[in-house]
């Protein structure tokens, strides 16, 4: 008898396999590339490629250590390197218009160097895998950079669009700045959060909001959207979305160093 139910538990756990699928990203926050500590973020570079499976990567801002032409073309040739497309977040160490790169010029020079930004001109955009939708927010400053968020009113408009119009498809935003702030640092809370997660509450395909900016590894259940934080590489984070195919999708991370 124990042996027939054996058998039995095999079937359904090979089954379940077999039907039920698998996605793979890797988050990466403050990865602090310069040219000073180029050879670090080839390490990181190599870990990354040593994970198996990996469906893309994606870079949650802060990517440069200080914002100017030179690191942003060291970072985008060291990550050009990875055997998996990867995205782009801003964060405020990205930025600073008043010097090299404000946005428009960030942007365009990803559009020029990475051949899948080619038709992505602005810092907030889309991208699908899987049937499922991934959502880059910018909510970065690029006239005064400051080490807190502000998701501007059009900015929340575009993205309640997005969710509006892709309302059959499961979502997942990317963004630099926690709206559900991983801890208590005055200096780093997002301004207004409360509007957008008012804007938030409307939609119910969210499945998840992706941040960092704290340097604090957290994640929190808030109105049935996992708030994911990560703390800065050379750390980073192994997200499986297990059976992203079914009505019960689960997530499952891992911290590495």
């Amino acid at each position: 008898m124990n042996k027939i139910l054996i058998t039995i538990f095999s079937l359904i756990l090979s089954a379940s396999t077999v039907f039920a699928k698998d996605m793979r990203f890797i988050q990466v926050d403050s990865s602090l590339c310069s040219s000073a500590n180029s050879e670090k973020f080839e390490t990181l570079v190599t870990k990354i490629n040593n994970e198996k499976n990996v469906d893309f990567v994606v870079f949650t801002g802060d990517n440069i250590a200080k914002s100017n032409k030179k690191n942003l073309e060291t970072f985008v040739s060291k990550a050009k390197k990875l055997n998996a497309p990867f995205y782009v977040v801003l964060g405020n160490k990205d930025l600073n218009k008043q010097k090299e790169l404000g946005k428009k010029e960030y942007m365009e020079y990803l559009g020029e160097n990475i051949r899948f930004y080619k038709k992505i001109n602005s810092p907030s955009y889309s991208f699908e895998k899987n049937k499922w939708l991934f959502i880059v927010v910018d909510g970065a400053k690029e006239v005064i950079p400051t080490s807190g968020g502000y998701f501007k009113a059009e900015t929340l408009d575009w993205l309640s669009n997005q969710l509006t119009i892709n309302k059959d498809k499961n979502v997942v935003i990317f963004q630099h700045f926690p709206i559900i702030p991983p801890a208590n640092k005055e200096t780093k809370m997002t301004y207004k959060a409360e509007d957008y997660l008012e804007m938030l509450a409307e939609h119910k395909n969210i499945k998840a909001i992706v941040s960092g900016n704290f340097n604090v590894n957290n994640e929190k259940d808030v109105a049935n959207i996992l708030h994911i934080s990560t703390a800065n590489a050379p750390q980073y984070r192994v997200v499986d979305i297990m059976g992203y195919d079914t009505d019960s999708p689960l997530f499952w991370s891992t911290i590495k160093e």
